[in-house]
């Protein structure tokens, strides 16, 4: 049986993974999507799919939860051989989890099919969906995804290439979206112009060549890294080689999402030219800068705080330690059987080794505080341990504004930095001194690599309009609630 997979409330979550593939012959493309799916699974638990396209005759599963469940041999195999696969993994920050928001989108129409893999958030999402609603579209999801799919699908009629459709279609979508698309003869890989979310390329050793969200999806099927999709890039694949369109660089400044280097990557990918890892370790050092303190170890919290405590360590010449055990079969879909023990769900993942942290002054460096209440419990477990001062660090500076761009922050309410100042959140998490990394140091964690970083949650500005509608369930929310932020009466 498939439970709900239960908010998680530590961290933030990005939307999704996506994964492209095209073979010069036909192959299992299906296996390898299924690996590269594996090696993305971090951003996202919630469904995946594989869409196998062979001449044209696509075959299509999806499922919830994560790869290895929604997605089991028998289904894997049922897919066939093929020359193009498109891949995802997903969660929600548009629309529920439920099954019929799995993705690759499949979409029928008289010039063939597509399947259609989509990482970000669409700013103008509902201006698009009345629109094309307006002109007949009938929709069956809540996801901003579906929006991209059938305005590619009205472009597409009206143009001579699938490529045509793509440039045209740029023209009306506003925010973050990175795409991988398969036609009947043509894989796709495209970038919104500001580059919110990763895209990278590469190819195996047989000429396949592959799009994916991060590098190490590429490494989990042997593929070489050639480069990134730049912001604004069309790359089409087909029988005739590898052609880029340009026609949508260089018009808007890049903005990468600088959480990507400080949480979401898995720390062995290499995003922009940059090393995650690098960059993590870069934020510790920058920590250590900021906010020196005498202590005798640091800790970082798994997994994505251990790099920069590593590089707090490095920079203070405070010694180092692993001061966690974390509890790597309790997963993201582990469900606790009463609420109360949800609520204590930190200390079955993770627990504090007493002899490295007993009696001891301790830097603890983590990449986030949101809502500050699962913290809370982690630094009570630290105390519980006979720790003697727990001096908190963050590789990166409070969040005190919503995200439009493909993370589930989706209003401030919650965030516990804009209500309280840094003194008063060192007091209500329970910890001696507490540092956040600087706006400044933040957009130099990927050194020269990085051309431009998306701040706007740290409330650096964003840099495209703020949609009217930003919340995660704007196309599944009750009548009254639709009517209340309408201004109207239900």
């Amino acid at each position: 049986m498939m439970h709900k997979v239960p908010r998680r409330e530590r961290h933030l979550h990005e939307e999704c993974g996506v994964f492209g593939l095209f073979s010069p012959e036909t192959a299992d493309v299906a296996s390898l999507a299924y690996y590269g799916l594996f090696a993305l699974q971090h951003r996202g638990q919630e469904s995946a799919g594989i869409a196998v396209n062979d001449d044209g005759v696509f075959s299509v599963w999806r499922g919830v939860g994560l790869a290895g469940e929604a997605l089991p041999r028998q289904r894997l195999q049922s897919l066939g051989d093929g020359q193009i696969a498109v891949g995802h993994v997903r969660y929600a920050t548009t629309g529920s989890d439920a099954a019929l928001n799995a993705q690759p989108l499949m979409i029928n129409h008289f010039k063939g099919r597509m399947a259609l893999a989509h990482n970000g958030n669409l700013t103008n999402s509902m201006e698009l969906r009345r629109m094309l609603e307006e002109q007949g579209s009938i929709f069956h999801t809540t996801t901003d995804s579906e929006v991209i799919a059938y305005l590619l699908v009205r472009e597409r009629l009206r143009t001579p290439s699938i490529e045509a459709a793509v440039r045209s279609a740029m023209n009306d979508l506003e925010g973050a979206y990175s795409l991988v698309i398969a036609s009947p003869t043509k894989l796709i890989a495209v970038r919104d112009p500001h580059g919110f979310r990763p895209l990278c390329m590469g190819r195996r050793p047989d000429g396949s060549v592959v799009f994916a969200s991060e590098s190490c999806a590429l490494d989990a099927v042997g593929a070489v890294l050639e480069r990134d999709i730049r912001p604004g890039e069309i790359v089409t694949v087909g029988r005739d080689g590898v052609h880029s369109d340009a026609s949508h660089c260089d018009t808007v400044p890049r903005r990468l999402c600088v959480f990507e280097f400080i949480y979401f990557a898995r720390p062995d990918s290499v995003i922009d030219g940059c090393s995650v890892t690098q960059a993590r370790q870069q934020a510790g050092a920058f920590l250590a800068k900021e906010h020196p303190v005498e202590a005798d170890v640091v800790v970082g919290v798994p997994d994505s705080g251990l790099d920069a405590a590593l590089g707090y360590a490095s920079a203070s010449g405070i010694p180092y330690a692993l001061g966690f055990n974390k509890n790597k079969y309790v997963g993201r879909t582990f469900l606790a059987p009463t609420q109360s023990l949800r609520e204590d769900g930190v200390s079955f993942k993770l627990n504090p080794i007493r002899s490295v942290v007993k009696g001891k002054r301790v830097v603890l460096v983590d990449d986030s505080i949101v809502r500050g209440t699962t913290c809370r419990r982690m630094i009570d477990l630290l105390r519980r341990a006979g720790v003697r001062e727990i001096h908190m660090r963050v590789s990166a500076p409070p969040f005190v504004s919503p995200c439009y761009y493909g993370t589930d922050i989706d209003s401030a309410e919650d965030l516990i930095a804009t209500r309280h100042t840094v003194e008063e959140i060192a007091r209500i998490i329970g910890v001696d001194s507490l540092g956040y990394l600087s706006l400044e140091h933040t957009g130099q964690l990927a050194g020269a690599g990085a051309e431009g970083f998306c701040t706007a949650c740290f409330g650096g500005g964003y840099p495209t309009a703020v949609p009217s509608a930003g919340q995660k369930d704007r196309f599944s929310q009750k009548i009254s609630r639709s009517a209340s932020l309408a201004g109207k009466s239900p």
